[in-house]
């Protein structure tokens, strides 16, 4: 295992444990849903940068993964969103409610920043539900909420393997229904890596857009 990717499985111990009550987003596997997680009482370190994210520690580096984006091209992680503000978030386009509501808040914490803030922003959209999410598929949706949104699909190993990289919970595999309408338990973190490549905050369902836009600048600051 190389030193990266060693950083990278410690820092998962860590969120599974700081944050293991809110791990899982409110899309359940079955009909009735697991239930949406609260915003967290305490965050997972300390901080003097007056950031409402929860504080990792230690501070999870960002995971080095490459997969495919929605036109269908290689999309390798750390070079295209180097130097950049990054967000990494795992759902799918077919959930009810937590990923619309996190991609909503997010844009429009965003659209709030000056255009400078904006342009040292990437948000990247992970699925977890490759069967029923194209590239074409998670186009459409993300452009609801921001074309700048990236997408990316790949094989269910492949995807695993990034959540596990990256210290997120893995989704359990679907329970698919004879008429295709399944929902996904699926992790509701929200990673956000500076310009640094650590990930010196990260959000979990019942965080607002006001706390994404309050931490934007000051993130910024990281590297």
């Amino acid at each position: 295992m190389s030193e990266r990717r060693g950083a990278a499985a410690r820092g998962a111990g860590v969120l599974l444990i700081v944050c293991a009550a809110a791990a899982f987003a409110g899309c359940g596997s079955g009909p009735s849903g697991t239930g949406a997680a609260t915003a967290p009482a305490a965050a997972a370190g300390s901080s003097d940068s007056g950031l409402h994210g929860m504080i990792p520690t230690p501070l999870p580096p960002k995971p080095a993964f490459t997969l495919t984006n929605s036109a269908g091209h290689a999309f390798s992680f750390g070079p295209a969103t180097r130097g950049k503000l990054t967000y990494l978030f795992f759902g799918y386009t077919h959930c009810p409610d937590v990923c619309p509501a996190t991609m909503s808040s997010l844009a429009a914490a965003i659209h709030a920043q000056p255009v400078a803030v904006r342009r040292s922003i990437a948000v990247v959209f992970v699925t977890v539900d490759p069967a029923r999410d194209t590239g074409p598929v998670i186009r459409r949706w993300l452009n609801h909420y921001s074309s700048s949104f990236v997408g990316l699909t790949g094989s269910e190993a492949q995807i695993a393997a990034v959540e596990r990289d990256a210290g997120v919970p893995v989704a359990p595999p679907a329970q698919k229904s004879p008429s295709a309408a399944y929902t996904l338990a699926h992790s509701s973190f929200l990673m956000a890596y500076s310009p640094d490549d650590r990930a010196h905050v990260l959000y979990v369902s019942g965080f607002k857009e006001a706390d994404y836009a309050h931490d934007m600048p000051l993130l910024l600051r990281f590297g």
